[in-house]
Protein backbone atom coordinates (compact mmCIF):
# COMPACT_ATOMS: atom_id res chain seq x y z
CA UNK A 1 0.00 0.00 0.00
CA UNK A 2 1.45 3.36 -1.04
CA UNK A 3 1.34 6.17 1.50
CA UNK A 4 0.01 9.45 0.18
CA UNK A 5 2.88 11.93 0.56
CA UNK A 6 0.47 14.55 1.81
CA UNK A 7 -0.34 12.33 4.79
CA UNK A 8 3.19 11.19 5.65
CA UNK A 9 4.27 11.46 9.27
CA UNK A 10 7.75 11.96 10.69
CA UNK A 11 7.62 8.57 12.39
CA UNK A 12 6.80 6.81 9.12
CA UNK A 13 9.64 8.57 7.30
CA UNK A 14 12.19 7.81 10.04
CA UNK A 15 11.50 4.08 9.73
CA UNK A 16 13.23 4.11 6.36
CA UNK A 17 16.73 2.74 5.85
CA UNK A 18 18.84 5.24 3.92
CA UNK A 19 21.87 3.82 2.02
CA UNK A 20 24.48 6.16 3.47
CA UNK A 21 27.35 3.87 2.37
CA UNK A 22 26.17 4.04 -1.24
CA UNK A 23 26.12 7.83 -1.04
CA UNK A 24 29.72 7.81 0.19
CA UNK A 25 30.78 5.42 -2.59
CA UNK A 26 29.27 7.77 -5.17
CA UNK A 27 30.96 10.70 -3.38
CA UNK A 28 27.71 12.44 -2.54
CA UNK A 29 28.80 12.47 1.11
CA UNK A 30 32.27 12.33 2.65
CA UNK A 31 33.77 9.59 4.81
CA UNK A 32 33.60 11.93 7.81
CA UNK A 33 29.91 12.55 7.15
CA UNK A 34 29.30 8.77 6.98
CA UNK A 35 30.98 8.25 10.36
CA UNK A 36 28.87 10.98 11.95
CA UNK A 37 25.68 9.55 10.43
CA UNK A 38 26.49 6.00 11.62
CA UNK A 39 26.90 7.28 15.17
CA UNK A 40 23.65 9.27 15.05
CA UNK A 41 21.12 7.53 12.79
CA UNK A 42 18.63 5.09 14.44
CA UNK A 43 20.20 5.64 17.86
CA UNK A 44 18.25 6.30 21.11
CA UNK A 45 17.24 9.90 21.80
CA UNK A 46 19.62 10.31 24.78
CA UNK A 47 22.56 9.16 22.66
CA UNK A 48 21.67 11.58 19.85
CA UNK A 49 21.26 14.40 22.37
CA UNK A 50 24.75 13.72 23.72
CA UNK A 51 26.22 13.79 20.19
CA UNK A 52 24.52 17.12 19.46
CA UNK A 53 25.77 18.56 22.74
CA UNK A 54 29.34 17.54 21.90
CA UNK A 55 29.46 18.28 18.17
CA UNK A 56 26.13 19.81 17.08
CA UNK A 57 27.48 22.16 14.34
CA UNK A 58 29.14 19.20 12.58
CA UNK A 59 25.80 17.42 12.36
CA UNK A 60 24.14 20.58 11.05
CA UNK A 61 26.83 20.79 8.36
CA UNK A 62 26.19 17.16 7.32
CA UNK A 63 22.39 17.58 7.23
CA UNK A 64 22.56 20.82 5.22
CA UNK A 65 25.08 19.39 2.75
CA UNK A 66 22.85 16.34 2.13
CA UNK A 67 19.88 18.61 1.42
CA UNK A 68 22.05 20.66 -0.91
CA UNK A 69 23.69 17.77 -2.83
CA UNK A 70 21.22 14.86 -2.76
CA UNK A 71 17.87 15.25 -4.50
CA UNK A 72 16.33 11.83 -3.96
CA UNK A 73 12.96 12.57 -2.42
CA UNK A 74 12.98 9.81 0.20
CA UNK A 75 16.36 10.98 1.50
CA UNK A 76 15.39 14.65 1.54
CA UNK A 77 12.26 13.78 3.54
CA UNK A 78 14.36 11.68 5.92
CA UNK A 79 16.94 14.39 6.66
CA UNK A 80 14.23 17.05 7.07
CA UNK A 81 12.59 14.71 9.60
CA UNK A 82 15.88 14.27 11.47
CA UNK A 83 16.26 18.06 11.73
CA UNK A 84 12.62 18.55 12.69
CA UNK A 85 12.91 15.88 15.39
CA UNK A 86 16.14 17.42 16.68
CA UNK A 87 14.57 20.91 16.98
CA UNK A 88 11.28 19.62 18.40
CA UNK A 89 13.17 17.91 21.23
CA UNK A 90 15.00 21.15 22.04
CA UNK A 91 14.20 24.39 20.10
CA UNK A 92 17.36 26.00 21.50
CA UNK A 93 19.31 23.80 19.10
CA UNK A 94 18.41 26.38 16.42
CA UNK A 95 21.55 28.21 17.56
CA UNK A 96 23.66 25.31 16.25
CA UNK A 97 22.85 26.54 12.72
CA UNK A 98 24.55 29.85 13.53
CA UNK A 99 27.78 28.55 15.00
CA UNK A 100 30.77 30.52 13.72
CA UNK A 101 32.30 27.31 12.32
CA UNK A 102 29.43 27.37 9.76
CA UNK A 103 30.11 30.94 8.65
CA UNK A 104 30.84 29.88 5.06
CA UNK A 105 27.98 27.37 4.85
CA UNK A 106 24.81 28.53 3.12
CA UNK A 107 22.53 27.14 5.80
CA UNK A 108 19.29 28.74 4.55
CA UNK A 109 19.40 28.02 0.81
CA UNK A 110 18.34 24.33 0.83
CA UNK A 111 15.27 24.98 2.99
CA UNK A 112 14.27 28.04 0.98
CA UNK A 113 14.53 26.05 -2.27
CA UNK A 114 12.60 23.10 -0.86
CA UNK A 115 9.68 25.35 0.13
CA UNK A 116 8.58 25.31 -3.49
CA UNK A 117 8.93 21.54 -4.01
CA UNK A 118 5.85 19.62 -5.13
CA UNK A 119 5.40 17.35 -2.10
CA UNK A 120 3.59 18.88 0.86
CA UNK A 121 5.66 16.96 3.45
CA UNK A 122 8.85 18.63 2.19
CA UNK A 123 7.27 22.09 2.04
CA UNK A 124 5.81 21.84 5.54
CA UNK A 125 9.01 20.59 7.14
CA UNK A 126 11.14 23.23 5.37
CA UNK A 127 8.82 26.00 6.49
CA UNK A 128 8.72 24.79 10.07
CA UNK A 129 12.52 24.46 10.24
CA UNK A 130 13.15 27.85 8.62
CA UNK A 131 10.76 29.54 11.05
CA UNK A 132 12.82 28.14 13.94
CA UNK A 133 16.33 28.75 12.63
CA UNK A 134 15.99 32.09 10.84
CA UNK A 135 17.64 34.91 12.79
CA UNK A 136 16.06 38.23 11.66
CA UNK A 137 17.75 40.31 14.37
CA UNK A 138 21.16 39.87 12.78
CA UNK A 139 22.70 39.66 9.38
CA UNK A 140 24.28 36.40 8.34
CA UNK A 141 26.12 34.86 11.29
CA UNK A 142 29.55 34.98 9.67
CA UNK A 143 29.31 38.76 9.37
CA UNK A 144 27.90 38.91 12.89
CA UNK A 145 30.99 37.13 14.19
CA UNK A 146 33.28 39.56 12.43
CA UNK A 147 34.62 37.03 9.95
CA UNK A 148 35.34 37.98 6.36
CA UNK A 149 33.22 35.94 3.98
CA UNK A 150 34.74 34.44 0.85
CA UNK A 151 33.96 36.97 -1.90
CA UNK A 152 33.17 34.09 -4.27
CA UNK A 153 30.49 32.74 -1.90
CA UNK A 154 26.98 33.86 -2.63
CA UNK A 155 25.37 33.12 0.68
CA UNK A 156 21.64 33.50 1.07
CA UNK A 157 21.08 36.72 3.01
CA UNK A 158 18.49 37.24 5.71
CA UNK A 159 16.56 39.48 3.28
CA UNK A 160 16.43 36.64 0.75
CA UNK A 161 15.15 34.25 3.40
CA UNK A 162 12.47 36.58 4.72
CA UNK A 163 11.31 37.57 1.26
CA UNK A 164 11.11 33.94 0.11
CA UNK A 165 9.52 32.69 3.32
CA UNK A 166 6.90 35.47 3.45
CA UNK A 167 6.13 34.95 -0.24
CA UNK A 168 5.53 31.24 0.38
CA UNK A 169 3.37 31.92 3.45
CA UNK A 170 1.22 34.42 1.54
CA UNK A 171 0.87 31.89 -1.30
CA UNK A 172 -0.42 29.33 1.21
CA UNK A 173 -2.98 31.79 2.56
CA UNK A 174 -4.21 32.51 -0.98
CA UNK A 175 -3.97 29.05 -2.52
CA UNK A 176 -2.82 26.38 -0.03
CA UNK A 177 -0.73 23.43 -1.25
CA UNK A 178 -2.52 21.14 1.19
CA UNK A 179 -6.32 21.47 1.53
CA UNK A 180 -6.35 20.94 5.31
CA UNK A 181 -2.89 21.82 6.64
CA UNK A 182 -1.72 24.55 4.26
CA UNK A 183 -3.41 27.51 5.94
CA UNK A 184 -2.90 26.40 9.58
CA UNK A 185 0.80 25.77 8.88
CA UNK A 186 1.23 29.22 7.33
CA UNK A 187 -0.58 30.99 10.18
CA UNK A 188 1.35 28.99 12.78
CA UNK A 189 4.69 30.04 11.24
CA UNK A 190 3.55 33.67 10.99
CA UNK A 191 2.60 33.64 14.68
CA UNK A 192 6.28 32.83 15.38
CA UNK A 193 7.89 35.03 12.74
CA UNK A 194 5.85 38.23 13.19
CA UNK A 195 7.56 38.80 16.54
CA UNK A 196 10.38 40.25 14.44
CA UNK A 197 10.05 43.80 13.00
CA UNK A 198 11.74 42.80 9.74
CA UNK A 199 9.14 40.09 9.15
CA UNK A 200 6.29 42.51 9.87
CA UNK A 201 7.72 44.87 7.27
CA UNK A 202 8.07 42.12 4.64
CA UNK A 203 4.58 40.81 5.37
CA UNK A 204 2.97 44.25 5.01
CA UNK A 205 4.89 44.92 1.79
CA UNK A 206 3.65 41.59 0.43
CA UNK A 207 0.06 42.78 1.12
CA UNK A 208 -0.33 39.89 3.55
CA UNK A 209 -2.43 41.60 6.25
CA UNK A 210 -5.69 41.38 4.32
CA UNK A 211 -5.12 37.63 3.79
CA UNK A 212 -5.45 36.98 7.54
CA UNK A 213 -8.78 38.77 8.08
CA UNK A 214 -11.06 36.02 6.62
CA UNK A 215 -9.81 33.55 9.26
CA UNK A 216 -11.14 35.71 12.13
CA UNK A 217 -14.47 33.94 12.56
CA UNK A 218 -16.36 32.63 15.60
CA UNK A 219 -15.70 28.88 15.89
CA UNK A 220 -18.72 26.64 15.32
CA UNK A 221 -20.36 25.03 18.32
CA UNK A 222 -18.86 21.53 18.70
CA UNK A 223 -22.30 20.10 19.47
CA UNK A 224 -23.49 20.77 15.93
CA UNK A 225 -23.64 17.62 13.74
CA UNK A 226 -21.24 18.93 11.11
CA UNK A 227 -18.31 19.51 13.46
CA UNK A 228 -16.23 17.07 15.44
CA UNK A 229 -14.38 18.03 18.61
CA UNK A 230 -11.07 17.59 16.77
CA UNK A 231 -12.03 19.88 13.88
CA UNK A 232 -13.40 22.41 16.38
CA UNK A 233 -10.12 22.30 18.29
CA UNK A 234 -8.19 22.84 15.04
CA UNK A 235 -10.48 25.73 14.10
CA UNK A 236 -10.01 27.26 17.55
CA UNK A 237 -6.23 27.00 17.25
CA UNK A 238 -6.31 28.63 13.80
CA UNK A 239 -8.51 31.43 15.18
CA UNK A 240 -6.18 31.95 18.14
CA UNK A 241 -3.01 32.03 16.03
CA UNK A 242 -4.63 34.38 13.48
CA UNK A 243 -5.59 36.76 16.30
CA UNK A 244 -2.06 36.40 17.68
CA UNK A 245 -0.71 37.53 14.29
CA UNK A 246 -3.03 40.56 14.34
CA UNK A 247 -1.86 41.41 17.87
CA UNK A 248 1.78 41.26 16.75
CA UNK A 249 0.95 43.45 13.74
CA UNK A 250 -0.79 45.97 16.03
CA UNK A 251 2.68 47.05 17.22
CA UNK A 252 3.66 48.08 13.67
CA UNK A 253 2.32 51.40 12.34
CA UNK A 254 2.17 50.53 8.60
CA UNK A 255 0.20 47.37 9.47
CA UNK A 256 -2.21 49.41 11.61
CA UNK A 257 -3.14 51.45 8.52
CA UNK A 258 -4.17 48.21 6.78
CA UNK A 259 -6.11 47.02 9.83
CA UNK A 260 -8.00 50.32 9.99
CA UNK A 261 -9.44 49.85 6.50
CA UNK A 262 -10.27 46.15 6.89
CA UNK A 263 -13.06 44.21 8.58
CA UNK A 264 -10.64 43.27 11.35
CA UNK A 265 -12.32 45.20 14.17
CA UNK A 266 -15.93 44.05 13.53
CA UNK A 267 -14.77 40.44 13.12
CA UNK A 268 -12.72 40.43 16.32
CA UNK A 269 -15.63 42.05 18.17
CA UNK A 270 -17.95 39.25 17.03
CA UNK A 271 -15.41 36.64 18.14
CA UNK A 272 -14.77 38.13 21.57
CA UNK A 273 -18.51 38.53 22.14
CA UNK A 274 -19.15 34.80 21.73
CA UNK A 275 -15.85 33.11 22.67
CA UNK A 276 -15.37 31.36 25.99
CA UNK A 277 -11.76 30.38 25.24
CA UNK A 278 -9.57 32.42 27.57
CA UNK A 279 -6.50 32.57 25.33
CA UNK A 280 -8.60 33.85 22.40
CA UNK A 281 -10.31 36.50 24.53
CA UNK A 282 -6.95 37.56 26.00
CA UNK A 283 -5.19 38.09 22.67
CA UNK A 284 -8.17 40.02 21.22
CA UNK A 285 -8.47 42.26 24.29
CA UNK A 286 -4.70 42.93 24.16
CA UNK A 287 -5.07 43.84 20.47
CA UNK A 288 -7.96 46.21 21.21
CA UNK A 289 -5.86 47.82 23.96
CA UNK A 290 -3.05 48.43 21.45
CA UNK A 291 -5.35 49.82 18.76
CA UNK A 292 -7.60 51.96 21.00
CA UNK A 293 -5.42 55.12 20.96
CA UNK A 294 -4.62 54.81 17.23
CA UNK A 295 -6.48 56.78 14.55
CA UNK A 296 -10.25 56.24 14.55
CA UNK A 297 -10.18 52.85 16.29
CA UNK A 298 -11.59 54.29 19.53
CA UNK A 299 -14.78 55.70 17.94
CA UNK A 300 -15.15 52.52 15.86
CA UNK A 301 -15.00 50.39 19.02
CA UNK A 302 -17.67 52.51 20.66
CA UNK A 303 -19.88 52.23 17.54
CA UNK A 304 -19.48 48.44 17.63
CA UNK A 305 -20.80 48.33 21.19
CA UNK A 306 -17.49 47.31 22.72
CA UNK A 307 -18.01 49.22 26.00
CA UNK A 308 -20.94 46.94 26.90
CA UNK A 309 -19.12 43.82 25.66
CA UNK A 310 -16.16 44.69 27.91
CA UNK A 311 -18.54 45.12 30.85
CA UNK A 312 -19.93 41.64 30.16
CA UNK A 313 -16.42 40.19 29.94
CA UNK A 314 -15.39 41.85 33.21
CA UNK A 315 -18.32 40.15 34.93
CA UNK A 316 -16.90 36.71 34.08
CA UNK A 317 -14.41 34.82 36.24
CA UNK A 318 -11.10 34.74 34.38
CA UNK A 319 -8.07 32.95 35.79
CA UNK A 320 -5.55 35.03 33.84
CA UNK A 321 -4.49 38.15 35.77
CA UNK A 322 -3.09 39.77 32.62
CA UNK A 323 -6.50 39.43 30.96
CA UNK A 324 -8.28 40.98 33.95
CA UNK A 325 -5.83 43.90 33.97
CA UNK A 326 -6.14 44.38 30.18
CA UNK A 327 -9.95 44.40 30.45
CA UNK A 328 -9.79 47.10 33.13
CA UNK A 329 -7.43 49.22 31.03
CA UNK A 330 -9.57 48.76 27.91
CA UNK A 331 -12.69 49.69 29.91
CA UNK A 332 -11.11 52.95 31.10
CA UNK A 333 -9.87 53.79 27.59
CA UNK A 334 -13.32 53.19 26.10
CA UNK A 335 -14.95 55.37 28.76
CA UNK A 336 -12.59 58.19 27.78
CA UNK A 337 -13.62 57.71 24.15
CA UNK A 338 -17.30 57.76 25.01
CA UNK A 339 -16.77 61.02 26.91
CA UNK A 340 -14.86 62.46 23.98
CA UNK A 341 -17.54 61.39 21.53
CA UNK A 342 -20.28 62.63 23.83
CA UNK A 343 -18.91 66.12 24.32
CA UNK A 344 -21.29 68.91 23.37
CA UNK A 345 -18.67 70.63 21.22
CA UNK A 346 -18.33 67.48 19.12
CA UNK A 347 -22.09 67.21 18.78
CA UNK A 348 -22.41 70.91 17.96
CA UNK A 349 -19.83 70.60 15.20
CA UNK A 350 -21.72 67.70 13.64
CA UNK A 351 -25.03 69.60 13.67
CA UNK A 352 -23.54 72.79 12.25
CA UNK A 353 -22.06 70.80 9.36
CA UNK A 354 -25.62 69.69 8.58
CA UNK A 355 -24.86 66.03 7.91
CA UNK A 356 -26.04 63.84 10.78
CA UNK A 357 -25.39 60.17 11.45
CA UNK A 358 -26.12 57.69 14.22
CA UNK A 359 -22.89 58.34 16.13
CA UNK A 360 -23.01 57.12 19.77
CA UNK A 361 -23.73 60.59 21.17
CA UNK A 362 -27.32 60.74 19.84
CA UNK A 363 -28.56 57.77 21.84
CA UNK A 364 -26.38 58.35 24.89
CA UNK A 365 -28.80 59.15 27.74
CA UNK A 366 -25.92 60.50 29.86
CA UNK A 367 -25.10 63.07 27.13
CA UNK A 368 -28.66 64.42 27.04
CA UNK A 369 -28.96 64.60 30.81
CA UNK A 370 -25.65 66.42 31.16
CA UNK A 371 -25.91 68.73 28.15
CA UNK A 372 -29.58 69.54 27.59
CA UNK A 373 -29.13 73.04 29.11
CA UNK A 374 -26.34 73.73 26.61
CA UNK A 375 -28.99 73.77 23.88
CA UNK A 376 -30.15 77.14 25.27
CA UNK A 377 -26.90 78.80 24.08
CA UNK A 378 -27.17 81.55 21.45
CA UNK A 379 -30.96 81.62 21.54
CA UNK A 380 -31.31 77.86 20.97
CA UNK A 381 -28.97 77.97 17.93
CA UNK A 382 -28.52 74.18 17.73
CA UNK A 383 -32.27 73.54 17.86
CA UNK A 384 -32.81 76.09 15.08
CA UNK A 385 -30.18 74.37 12.92
CA UNK A 386 -31.82 70.96 13.52
CA UNK A 387 -35.14 72.42 12.37
CA UNK A 388 -33.45 73.95 9.30
CA UNK A 389 -32.08 70.50 8.45
CA UNK A 390 -35.67 69.21 8.46
CA UNK A 391 -36.52 71.86 5.83
CA UNK A 392 -33.48 71.63 3.60
CA UNK A 393 -31.83 68.19 3.77
CA UNK A 394 -32.43 65.44 1.19
CA UNK A 395 -30.51 62.88 3.23
CA UNK A 396 -32.90 60.43 4.98
CA UNK A 397 -30.35 59.63 7.68
CA UNK A 398 -29.88 63.31 8.58
CA UNK A 399 -33.67 63.82 8.68
CA UNK A 400 -34.20 60.79 10.91
CA UNK A 401 -31.45 61.81 13.34
CA UNK A 402 -32.69 65.43 13.48
CA UNK A 403 -36.21 64.22 14.39
CA UNK A 404 -34.77 61.90 17.02
CA UNK A 405 -32.61 64.64 18.55
CA UNK A 406 -35.60 66.99 18.80
CA UNK A 407 -37.52 64.22 20.57
CA UNK A 408 -34.59 63.76 22.96
CA UNK A 409 -34.55 67.48 23.74
CA UNK A 410 -38.31 67.38 24.44
CA UNK A 411 -37.82 64.40 26.74
CA UNK A 412 -34.91 65.78 28.78
CA UNK A 413 -35.54 69.56 28.94
CA UNK A 414 -38.16 70.66 31.52
CA UNK A 415 -39.75 73.04 28.95
CA UNK A 416 -38.80 71.03 25.88
CA UNK A 417 -42.32 70.73 24.38
CA UNK A 418 -43.00 74.44 24.65
CA UNK A 419 -39.61 75.52 23.27
CA UNK A 420 -39.83 73.23 20.23
CA UNK A 421 -43.41 74.40 19.59
CA UNK A 422 -42.38 78.04 19.83
CA UNK A 423 -39.66 77.41 17.24
CA UNK A 424 -42.41 76.11 14.91
CA UNK A 425 -40.87 72.65 14.52
CA UNK A 426 -44.20 70.80 14.69
CA UNK A 427 -45.30 71.57 11.09
CA UNK A 428 -41.94 70.55 9.65
CA UNK A 429 -41.85 67.25 11.59
CA UNK A 430 -45.44 66.40 10.65
CA UNK A 431 -44.58 66.68 6.94
CA UNK A 432 -41.95 63.97 7.46
CA UNK A 433 -44.45 61.49 8.89
CA UNK A 434 -45.33 60.58 5.28
CA UNK A 435 -41.71 60.34 4.11
CA UNK A 436 -40.84 57.38 1.86
CA UNK A 437 -38.02 56.33 4.20
CA UNK A 438 -39.22 54.19 7.14
CA UNK A 439 -36.43 55.41 9.43
CA UNK A 440 -37.54 59.04 8.89
CA UNK A 441 -41.24 58.32 9.49
CA UNK A 442 -40.50 56.32 12.64
CA UNK A 443 -38.48 59.13 14.24
CA UNK A 444 -40.86 61.86 13.04
CA UNK A 445 -43.70 59.94 14.74
CA UNK A 446 -41.69 59.66 17.97
CA UNK A 447 -41.05 63.42 17.92
CA UNK A 448 -44.73 64.25 17.33
CA UNK A 449 -45.83 61.87 20.10
CA UNK A 450 -43.56 63.62 22.55
CA UNK A 451 -44.76 67.03 21.40
CA UNK A 452 -48.42 66.13 21.79
CA UNK A 453 -48.47 63.61 24.57
CA UNK A 454 -45.49 64.41 26.73
CA UNK A 455 -42.19 62.56 27.10
CA UNK A 456 -43.27 59.85 29.53
CA UNK A 457 -46.44 58.81 27.71
CA UNK A 458 -44.66 58.82 24.34
CA UNK A 459 -41.93 56.60 25.77
CA UNK A 460 -44.64 54.24 27.05
CA UNK A 461 -46.17 54.03 23.57
CA UNK A 462 -42.76 53.38 22.02
CA UNK A 463 -42.17 50.48 24.41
Amino acid sequence: MTIDHAELTTDQVLKRDIPWETYMTTKLITGTALQLLRRYDKKPENQRASLLDDDGPSYVRVFVSILRDIHKEETVEYVLSLIDEMLAANPKRARLFHDKSLANEDIYEPFLRLLWKGKWFIQEKSCKILALIVRPKTQYSGAMNGEALDSKSKLTTIDDVLKGLVEWLCTQLRNPSHPVRGIPTAVNCLATLLKEPLVRSSFVQADGVKLLIPFINPVANPSTPLTSSQSTQQSMQLLYETCLCIWLLSFYEPAIEYLATSRCLPRMTEVVKSSTKEKVVRVIVMTFKNLLPKGTFGPQMVDLGLPQIVQNLKAQAWGDEDLVEALNQLDEGLKDNVKLLSSFDKYKQEVLLGHLDWSPVHKDVFFWRENVKNFEENDFQILRVLITILDTSNDPRSLAVACFDLSQFIQHHPSGRFIVNDLKAKERVMKLMNHENAEVTKNALLCIQRLFLGAKYASFLQA
